[in-house]
């Protein structure tokens, strides 16, 4: 039984390790690190970067793996982590499109000349009202 349990045990943590390489090495890929670091001029702290990349990737998956409860911050704690969650995730999503190049086609299909961000604004927007009213409806699981 020890033998088994030791077994799957290893197996899970390969798993999870290949996994979550493979999610970092596609972020890298696509090239939303990159972007990033050159969008803000930081590049002089790339190891800082680095660091932090990987420590987040282990501490997330510790935390979901032993699920620790929070119990600081509250509210604004979980506030602040959701906007840090939402805006990684649109920056993922961005990076992606334009990696796609699916903005130059979007704007050749709608005939669009001018005002492309405002489509995109409203694209987020509803994103961003469809969640909100989806939370405070009491529709997410509990």
């Amino acid at each position: 039984m020890l033998l088994k349990m030791t077994a799957l045990a290893l197996f899970g943590l390969c798993a999870g390790g290949v996994i979550a390489a493979g999610i970092f090495a596609f972020l890298a890929i696509i090239g939303v690190f990159p972007r990033l670091i050159g969008k803000t001029g930081t590049k002089k702290h790339i190891m800082l970067y680095e660091t932090a990349i990987i420590l987040g990737g282990a501490l997330g998956n510790v935390l979901d793996l032993f699920e620790f409860p929070v119990l600081i911050g509250g509210t604004w704690f979980l506030a602040a982590f959701g906007i840090s969650s939402g805006i990684f995730v649109g920056c993922l999503v961005m990076s992606l499109a334009e990696t796609l190049k699916t903005l130059p086609v979007i704007n050749r299909r709608i005939h669009l000349s001018v005002g492309l961000q405002y489509v995109i604004f409203a694209i987020g927007l509803g994103k961003m009202l469809g969640s909100l009213l989806y939370f405070s409806a009491g529709i997410a699981a509990p």
